[in-house]
């Protein structure tokens, strides 16, 4: 028979070692994007072709949207302004891009869906953005559900997944998903521009800016130092600048 205090002190040191574990957050250099990737281009602020279109578009129709671009690299879906029907239809419209050589990327519905970042990628997606952040709180749910261990903590699975299908090496093939998957934060109001540096955390590929909301939010803080969008995109500009994440200047 174990002694309590024995098997006390052993749980107490189980413990303290995964605390320790937990605590080594990832650094951007675990964030390494694949060579030849769009998240590599992402990163080096090479142009990302994209077509918005309907998620029950056929495939002429997307074919269609190709050949009139030359080439696109990311289909996009919004989710938050949008009607998004049924997650069939999410992952029929994400198999049939990856058919034609593209990817999707979803603007997720709230930013209070961002602990199912890893879900939306079971799907199919290859690139999510999570609108209006905030806290760092969303933050952390958008890129632990994202990424695959040792990086996030997203489930293993997924039949529609992008890229290789099931049967797969699950070593490999999270490896891969970690250095191919695009995750971004869109910033619509003052609070997030001003906590930006915190919320631009490893594992985050791009900023976007949402101009109307971030428009408001101005307007109702009458004592705010930023009067213009211009002096809130400058901020944040500066704010991150030595960060390897992509932050578009105002109208790209």
């Amino acid at each position: 028979m174990i002694h309590r205090r024995v098997f006390s002190m052993a749980v107490f040191g189980v413990t303290a070692a995964a605390r320790s574990a937990f605590s080594q957050t990832p650094t951007w250099s675990q964030f390494k994007p694949h060579p030849g990737s769009l998240k590599e281009r992402m990163h080096a602020g090479k142009p990302i072709r994209t077509a918005s279109a309907p998620v029950d578009s056929t495939r002429s129709q997307l074919e269609a949207m190709i050949q009139k671009q030359g080439q696109v690299d990311l289909f996009t879906l919004d989710g938050q302004h949008a009607p998004l029907p049924g997650e069939e239809d999410v992952a029929k419209f994400c198999k049939l891009a990856e058919e034609l050589g593209a990817g999707v990327q979803l603007r997720i519905p709230h930013q209070r869906l961002a602990f199912m970042t890893g879900r939306f990628a079971d799907l199919g997606v290859l690139a999510i953005m999570v609108p209006l952040v905030e806290d760092v709180e969303t933050a952390n749910e958008a890129i632990n559900n994202f990424y695959y261990p040792p990086l996030g903590n997203r489930s293993w699975g997924g039949a529609s997944r992008f890229g290789q299908k099931p049967p797969a090496d699950r070593l490999p093939y999270s490896r891969w998903w970690n250095s191919n998957g695009m995750l971004g934060f869109q910033i619509e109001t003052l609070r997030g521009a001003l906590n930006v540096r915190n919320l631009a955390k490893p594992g985050v590929d791009w900023i976007a800016w949402g101009p109307a909301d971030m428009s408001f939010d101005i307007e109702r803080h009458s004592n705010s130092p930023f009067k213009t969008i211009d002096e809130v995109h400058a901020f944040v500009i500066e704010q991150l600048k030595g960060f390897d994440v992509r932050v578009p200047r105002p109208g790209d």
